[in-house]
Formats: C-alpha cells, structure tokens, sequence
C-alpha cells in the first residue's frame, strides 16, 4: 500500500462522501448541456401535465396594476411611460384568488412563446446586465492590479486569524448590494486565501457561503426588505386588517442572525472545508477566461510603486463619495439620489436602485487612478484593453445564461413551480401539528421550494397569503412568520443548480483546479448548506421559546 492510499484511507467517512460528490459532480455533461437537457425535461413534462389537467387555485399577494400613459417626448417614436411618483414608489399590494393550470410547451401558444421568446428571455435576464455592468469597474481595477493590492493590504494589516471571518461578515452583509457580493467578494476571497497560502478554494466556498447562504439578514435594512414588509402586510389583512408589521420588525433577529452565521460560516470553513482540500500547491489557470484575472496582466507593481498606487485610488474613491454625497445627503427636493416622494435614502430610493452602478464607478475610477499611480495602465488605451479583455474572457458565461435564460422562461411559462409551491404548502397546512412544529415544517417547505425557486419574493407572494392568516390564528405574530421564512430562503441558495451566479463560480474555481466542475463547487457548498440550515433553524427555535422579541415592539407571539 502507498503512502498515498494509506492516507485516502485514513479520511474520515464525511470527507470521503463529498469526495465522492465531487467525482461523480464532475463527470455529468457541461452546464449548458445539463440546462438544455432540463429544457427538454421541461416541455415534455408539461405536455403531460397540462393533458391531464393539474391545476391549483390559491391567493397570492402582489403590487397593483399602475396606470401609465405613453408619452412621445420630442417627436420620437418610442413611447415613455408617465406614472404618477406616489404609485411608482409606493405601489398598493393587493391580495387576490387566483388558479393557476399548467401550460404546456408543445401546444400552438406553446410552441410560438419558444420561437418568439428567445431574445426578449435573454434581455430581461438581469443577471446579464448586472454581470456586465459591475465589471466594467471591477474587471479593469483587476487588471490593472487594484485588487491584488488591496489584498495584500488587508493580509498585512489584519490578524492571520481574523482573515476568514472578516471575508465571511463582508459577504453577509453584501446583500445590501443586491448580487454585487457574487460579482466582487467570492473572487476576492479566493485571492485572499491563496495570498496567504491557503487554498483559494476554501476563501472561494467561504465566501459563497456567506453571500449566498444567509442573503436574507443583514444589519441594516436592505431594499428587499421593503417588499417582503408589503407582502407581509397585505397578507396580514386577510385575518387582521387593523395589524401590520414595520420594516424593522426583524431587526434584532437578522442582527443576532448576522453575527451568529459569521462564526458558524468561518467554524465550517476552518473545521470541514479546509481540512479536506488540504495545501494548496497549484498556480492560477489562465486556461479558464472566462473570468477576470485576479492580478494585473504585467505583473505586480513594485512596492513603491504600489503604495503611489493605492494613494491616488483612495483620493478617487473619496472623489466619488464626495460625489455620492452631494447627491445623497441633502433633504429632498435637493437630495436626486433619495426618494422623490419619501426622502428616503433606503426604501425604494435611486440610491439602492442604482448600487451595481456606483459600485462599477467605485471600481472603475479606483482602478485608473490606481493604474495611473502605479504605472499598470499607461493611457486610456490600456484602460480600454482591460475592460476589453475583460469583457472577451466573459464570453463563455454569457452563452451559458442565454441557455439558462431560456430554461427559467420555459419553467415559468409552464408555471409547474407555482403549481408545485401551493400544493406543498396546501400539505403543510392541513397538518394537524402545533405552532412550533408548524413553523419548523414551514422551513423545511420553503428549503425544499428553493431548489426550483431561488427569488426571494416569488416564494413569499405565494406563501406568504396561506400561511401568515394561518399562524395568526394559532397566536404566533407575523414577523415570526417572516423571520422562519429568512432562515428558509437562502441556505439552498449554494447548492441548487438553478442559482444564476453557479456558472460563474464553477468557473472561478477552474482558475485554480483545472479539473474543477459543478460536482466541485457543490461538493464544497453541501457542508455549508446542511449545518447552517440546521444550526440557523435552532437558532430560530431557541430564539421562539426564549421569547426575545424579532425587533422593535415585534414580540414573537401575539399579545
């Protein structure tokens, strides 16, 4: 026996297991041959549904049509909507009765949605215009050696222990940026690591855990937070029209939730991930483009010049937020970036609307005062090669979400995620089981839900109108029906093949395991997803019995 077999041996049964998931992750079809296989599963399934006449009906809680009328400014000839501000920015949800048939995919309507809706799938896809605009910005700073700078920086100047956990509270409270955290801190986090001589992949999966894993709490109030509150509300009416929950009605539940999930995360990572990925000894693969490099095409600056570097990038930054301020900080009607109705700089204000934007100029204006200082980007000829490679070695990511574009259509169009959403819940909800019981059943519906529907507000819309009438008539308040719901939503997010940011984080990885693949990162992502779906549900269960309330003047159970 080699020395080498002898030490697989010795590898505990859990490590062995995800090796095994790696394996056999590994060896199924390319990403885009798995979704158009999906595809096909998908109209064939459909046909067969629709024939036999599955159907559900259900209320469901949604945003009130808004009157617009199409305006010609100028003589052009293409229509603007003029909406009155007060139902744009403050749009009444409506709760109403609604069944929904599967449609299938191989009828005339059918057939004509596939031929005709390929384009318009592909545009309306966010995910692509968020990817290509964050990196214009965060691909050039990049290349232009910002990024590796930075890097070093912190490395220098944070304990050697401290680096984990700080990379994980950065990646949960991103979610305050939307999907920027995917775009800028999981690339990040695997720089980190290797810049110390750890694997990239565990800074990698670190990172992905706390972005996508805990997206839904965070310190501060994040826009989505807006939405689900309305939701809430809406289906708080149809049992209680006299009681509504606030916005901060979770406060104190996502900050604990916050803190606990940063050390959990960084005990996984430390205790399971890394341990089983072992040293790492490669180099980065510059066979994998279809992402940024991570450290500028010529190579590293001197340190001198470096330094020169990072000085006139944080005068750029301050530019900007100078900038930022201006536009922010004023009360209304001079603030342009808060809401034009409310003032507000958080709910539904320009500013939250606009963070992909600002954190592109953040970066952008960043990298070139970085690459002029440091002499990486010798004049906008340069600046304009880095953004174009950048935007070359994107090319196979963006052929991968037109694939998926079309999947997530056609899985919408058939509405068999709907129709599969109501009838578990339906389940759920004739069980005959206490409200504690009631509520951990109701987390592990919504985990299994989130395979097939990653968005945070298609899930509540539907769940939210069944289940929040049902626990106020048990005695449990809505916000502790919110707050199971946070636990529930994100933790699937890392490992289901639907997540729109998995291509490119299977891709990512190749840069440092050429052999990597799908099984990789899920393999890597299973710990995360199983401990912090069961540690976070405890979490919750403790929090329920001890009574602390989920925010200001929130008690967990109605007085």
């Amino acid at each position: 026996m080699t020395a080498a077999t002898a030490s697989a041996g010795k590898r505990p049964f859990t490590q062995r297991l995800l090796d095994g998931v790696e394996k056999v992750g590994n060896k199924v079809p390319h990403p885009v041959m798995i979704f158009l296989i999906l595809i096909g599963l998908i109209i064939v399934l459909s046909a067969i549904f629709a024939a036999i006449g599955v159907q559900v009906t259900y209320e469901s809680a949604a945003p009130a049509p808004v009157v617009a009328e199409e305006t010609y400014p100028g003589g052009t000839q293409q229509p603007s909507l003029d909406i009155p501000p007060e139902e744009f920015y403050h749009p009444e949800v409506k709760t109403h009765t609604e069944t929904t048939a599967i449609k299938s995919l191989l009828t005339a309507d059918g057939i004509r949605f596939i031929f005709t809706s390929a384009v318009t799938n592909f545009t309306n896809f966010g995910v692509v215009g968020v990817i290509l605009v964050a990196m214009i910005g965060v691909g050039l700073a990049e290349r232009a050696g910002l990024i590796g700078a930075l890097i070093r920086k912190l490395v220098a100047v944070a304990p050697p222990w401290s680096l984990t956990f700080i990379i994980v509270l950065v990646g949960i409270l991103s979610s305050i940026a939307s999907d920027a955290g995917y775009l800028v801190l999981i690339p990040l986090g695997a720089v980190a690591f290797m810049s110390v001589g750890r694997h990239p992949l565990a800074g990698l999966a670190a990172a992905f855990g706390a972005v996508g894993g805990t997206f839904m709490v965070n310190v501060l109030i994040t826009p989505t937070d807006g939405i689900i509150t309305e939701i809430t509300n809406e289906a708080v009416a149809l049992a209680d029209p006299a009681r509504k929950i606030s916005l901060t009605a979770n406060m104190f539940f996502a900050i604990g939730s916050t803190i606990f999930l940063a050390f959990l995360i960084t005990f996984i990572t430390e205790k399971i991930i890394e341990p089983r990925l072992g040293k790492y000894t490669g180099a980065v693969s510059h066979e994998a483009t279809d992402v940024p490099e991570a450290a500028p095409v010529e190579g590293d600056a001197p340190p001198a010049a470096q330094a020169r570097g990072l000085r006139y990038a944080c005068w750029g930054l301050l530019a900007v937020l100078a900038v930022l301020l201006l536009l922010s900080l004023p009360p209304k009607p001079w603030g342009i970036l808060r809401n034009p109705v409310t003032g507000s700089l958080v709910e539904d204000s320009p500013l939250m609307d606009s963070l992909i934007f600002i954190i592109m100029l953040v970066f952008l204006v960043c990298g070139l005062c970085y690459g002029t200082g440091a002499g990486t980007l010798k004049g906008t000829a340069a600046a304009m090669d880095a953004i174009t490679k950048t935007f070359a070695g994107l090319g196979g990511l963006i052929f991968m979400l037109l694939v998926i574009a079309q999947f997530i259509a056609y899985f919408n169009y058939t509405n068999m995620a709907t129709v599969a959403a109501v009838k578990m819940a339906d389940g759920l909800e004739r069980a005959n089981i206490g409200p504690l019981w009631l509520l951990i059943g109701f987390i592990l519906v919504v985990l299994l839900l989130d395979i097939i529907i990653p968005g945070v507000i298609p899930k509540w819309a539907i769940f939210a109108p069944i289940f929040v009438p049902l626990f106020l008539r048990l005695g449990v308040a809505p916000q502790t029906v919110l707050a199971a719901y946070r636990v529930a939503d994100s933790p699937m997010n890392v490992v289901t093949p639907l997540m729109v940011y998995l291509p490119f984080i299977v891709l990512l990885a190749q840069k440092y395991k050429k052999e990597a693949g799908v099984g990789t990162v899920i393999s890597l992502m299973i710990p995360y997803m199983l401990i912090i779906a069961v540690a976070w549900t405890l979490f919750f269960v403790v929090w329920y019995l001890l009574g602390i309330p989920l925010g200001p003047g929130a008690p967990v159970e109605l007085g």
